[in-house]
């Protein structure tokens, strides 16, 4: 586990709520829980892999070719699911922020991130997946994801997203996966 400072807030006490920070050194965005106030306002985080966020990794490196047509397949399955709990506006909103959040990382993300009301909705999206490495379109599509998914369970819970994940990528999650997401 590595720590680091999180920020900086008025006298904060424990959290047991994950909350999303971003790495001084890396910028990298990670997910974590609030452990301890070193001093009163300066917040340590230590980070965790969650098994949604192993499981997204794992699905987007499944896919060494082809690997804009396999993250526009992730994220058609997900929206259905999410569609059906926050309608299409909420999706978009969610899916608008993600963009938002990772454009600093990936610059090449579309600068109209909402997606158009067509029969295909994230062809930007595929469209900048297709113009970069696939290493790299899998690290973009993994940082989306669980961008979303971690703005999404800060909303509704870390069972519900994770029920929304089985029902959404259900035939790419093996049973040990399954079963742990069952017991989270």
């Amino acid at each position: 586990m590595r720590r680091f400072v999180i920020g900086i807030l008025p006298n904060i006490g424990m959290c047991l709520k994950p909350v999303q920070c971003i790495e001084p050194k890396s910028g990298r965005k990670t997910l974590g829980s609030l452990v301890q106030s070193v001093e009163p306002h300066i917040l340590i985080m230590e980070t965790s892999d969650l098994p949604r966020h192993q499981l997204i990794k794992s699905l987007n490196a499944k896919h060494t070719e082809g690997i804009a047509e396999a993250a526009i397949i992730l994220w058609e399955h997900l929206a259905i699911q999410i569609i059906s709990i926050v309608g299409e506006d909420g999706f978009n909103a969610l899916y608008v922020r993600s963009i938002f959040l990772n454009r600093s990382t990936f610059p090449w993300l579309p600068t109209n991130s909402l997606p158009p009301q067509t029969n295909h909705p994230f062809v930007d999206l595929k469209m900048s997946f297709e113009g970069r490495p696939p290493a790299q379109a899998s690290e973009a599509n993994s940082l989306l994801l669980i961008t979303l998914t971690d703005v999404l369970a800060t909303l509704i819970g870390e069972q519900l997203i994770n029920r929304i994940l089985i029902l959404a990528w259900g035939a790419e999650i093996s049973n040990a996966t399954r079963e742990e997401f069952k017991n989270e």
